[in-house]
């Protein structure tokens, strides 16, 4: 976690527990206690990454998700985005450049590999293989214009993509050049809010088709690492742009 946003968080619990003991003497000592406990656990790597912080996160968004999946209220959305932006000290919005989703929490599905370059095949693709790959170029066609040119870049690109419904937008059909410049590799933040699990991945193809009653589509690597790639291959996540100008947070894992 950030060490500034640390900081400012271990200073806001200490204010807060120095005002309650004012108010409540006979209750400071347990106040004092609690609050050093906080700080430890801020102060701490290794406590954070445990899986009962997980918990809490995943508890708090699921708690603030409607019951059933669909666009969320401007209201909702601005906690969750708040909730996310604390977890994983990444900015991430639902709207960017005037440009946003026609919904941040919906279903993803699983997806095959793509072809990253002419002739790829999938026994060129280290994991997963048993996922398949598309006959056919993804919509914002091959990673590299050959073998030889499939960079590590470009490689990670691949494995941590996204399919998201472009085609559904509002303003597709009278910005369409525009728009699918502006959404090809787009950088994402996908969260599972069942078990907290994220991954960073770019938008990499379009789809779903309405029809399939899934909202977006995930490489089987993603999947994988969200915990979607067992029975149906399907679940909800929460799926919203990662405002990064200057490229500093990398693809993979949070």
């Amino acid at each position: 976690m950030d060490t500034t946003l640390l900081s400012r968080l271990k200073k806001k619990q200490l204010q807060a527990a120095k005002l309650l003991a004012s108010h409540h003497p006979h209750a400071a000592r347990m106040i004092t206690t609690g609050a050093l406990t906080g700080t430890l656990l801020l102060s701490s790597p290794a406590l954070l990454s445990t899986p009962s912080r997980v918990t809490l996160s995943s508890s708090t968004l699921t708690s603030l998700l409607p019951i059933s999946v669909g666009p969320l209220i401007p209201e909702i959305e601005e906690k969750i985005l708040e909730v996310l932006k604390n977890m994983f000290g990444i900015h991430v919005v639902a709207e960017l450049d005037g440009n946003r989703l026609n919904q941040n929490y919906g279903f993803m599905g699983a997806e095959q590999h793509l072809p990253r370059f002419p002739g790829d095949t999938i026994d060129q693709h280290d994991e997963f293989q048993k996922s398949g790959i598309t006959p056919g170029r993804g919509a914002w066609g091959y990673f590299a214009n050959s073998k030889i040119e499939l960079s590590p870049d470009l490689i990670q690109k691949e494995k941590y993509y996204v399919a998201v419904q472009t085609l559904y937008l509002p303003d597709w059909n009278t910005r369409q050049p525009e728009l699918k410049d502006w959404y090809k590799w787009r950088k994402v933040l996908v969260v599972n809010p069942k078990n907290g699990k994220s991954i960073v991945a770019i938008i990499g193809d379009a789809g779903p088709a309405s029809w399939t009653g899934k909202h977006f589509g995930g490489s089987p690597e993603l999947m994988a690492h969200l915990g979607l790639n067992v029975g149906m291959q399907k679940g909800a996540v929460l799926l919203f742009f990662v405002d990064d100008p200057e490229n500093s947070v990398p693809l993979g894992p949070t």
